[in-house]
C-alpha cells in the first residue's frame, strides 16, 4: 500500500484545490438562488422555448422554478465539467508521469509486479473523487441548510452519485490511454474530456444522434431523466462502465508488457 499512500499524498495538493474551487462555484449557485427563486419560473419558460439550445444543455425538461431543477443544471454544470477535467488530467497523467519524470526506471525495479503498480495506482485515484464528491456534498448540505432549501435527498444523492460515476470513468478512460503515452500530455486529457462532454450536447439536439449517448460518461448525468424518473438511465450507465473498464484494462495489459524508456 506504499505506493497507494504515496500516490494520495503526491496528488493532495491538487486535489484539495479542485475540491475548494468545485465546492465554492457550488455554494456561490446556491446562496444567490433564494434571490433568484420568484423570478425562475419566468427564467424556465424561457429556457424551454430556446429549440436546440435547451435540448442540448436538457433544459426543456427541467423546471427552473424548482431548487432541484436549478440545482441540477447550475450546479450539475459546475461539478460535471469541473470533475471531468480533473478526472482526465489525474488519468492522463497517471502512467506517462513515471516516463516523462525519469522515476519509472526508480519504480519498476522494486519487487512489486507492474500489475500491483496499475492497481495501486487506479484506487488511489478512484479514492480521491470520493473524496472530492464527499467534500462537494457536505459543502451543498450545509449551503442548503443556510438558504433554507431541504432537496429531495433520495433525488439528490442519484444526482450525485452519477457524476462520481462519470468521474470514475473518465478517468479509467484516460488512465488507459496514459498507458501509451511517453509524456504527461495534459491537453490530450483536457481533449478527451471536452470531446465526451461535446458528444453529449449533440447526442440531446437529434434522436439520430442518440447512439452518442452510449460513447459519453456524461450520458448519465441526465439530471432530466433522473428528476423524472427517479433512477439514472441503466442502458447509458452499463455501457459506460462497462467501455472504461475495458480501455483502463487494454492500457494496463499494454503496460505491463511494454518497454520503459
Amino acid at each position: 500500500m506504499t505506493l497507494f499512500k504515496h500516490e494520495l499524498k503526491a496528488g493532495c495538493v491538487s486535489l484539495i484545490a479542485w475540491t475548494a474551487s468545485i465546492s465554492a462555484l457550488i455554494s456561490v449557485c446556491i446562496f444567490i438562488y433564494p434571490q433568484m427563486k420568484n423570478q425562475m419560473v419566468d427564467i424556465s419558460k424561457a429556457f424551454s422555448d430556446m429549440g436546440s439550445f435547451s435540448s442540448a444543455f436538457g433544459m426543456d425538461k427541467i423546471n427552473f422554478g424548482d431548487f432541484m431543477g436549478y440545482f441540477s443544471i447550475e450546479c450539475g454544470n459546475v461539478l460535471g465539467l469541473g470533475g471531468a477535467f480533473f478526472a482526465a488530467l489525474l488519468g492522463i497523467t497517471a502512467l506517462s508521469k513515471e516516463e516523462s519524470g525519469h522515476t519509472a526506471d526508480f519504480l519498476l525495479t522494486h519487487p512489486i509486479s507492474r500489475l500491483t503498480v496499475l492497481l495501486q495506482k487506479l484506487t488511489a485515484g478512484i479514492c480521491q473523487f470520493v473524496l472530492l464528491d464527499a467534500v462537494v456534498l457536505s459543502a451543498i448540505i450545509i449551503c442548503c441548510a443556510a438558504v433554507g432549501e431541504k432537496p429531495d435527498m433520495g433525488l439528490f444523492m442519484l444526482i450525485m452519485m452519477s457524476y462520481l460515476i462519470m468521474q470514475i470513468d473518465i478517468f479509467c478512460i484516460c488512465f488507459g490511454i496514459s498507458a501509451f503515452i511517453g509524456n504527461k500530455s495534459i491537453g490530450i486529457g483536457l481533449g478527451v474530456a471536452v470531446s465526451l462532454y461535446f458528444l453529449n450536447l449533440i447526442s440531446n439536439l437529434t434522436d439520430k444522434a442518440e447512439f452518442l449517448k452510449f460513447i459519453t460518461p456524461f450520458s448519465c448525468t441526465d439530471c432530466g431523466y433522473i428528476l423524472e424518473n427517479r433512477c439514472v438511465n441503466m442502458k447509458y450507465l452499463i455501457v459506460g462502465i462497462a467501455v472504461s473498464v475495458m480501455l483502463a484494462s487494454v492500457g494496463a495489459l499494454w503496460y505491463n508488457n511494454k518497454d520503459i524508456s
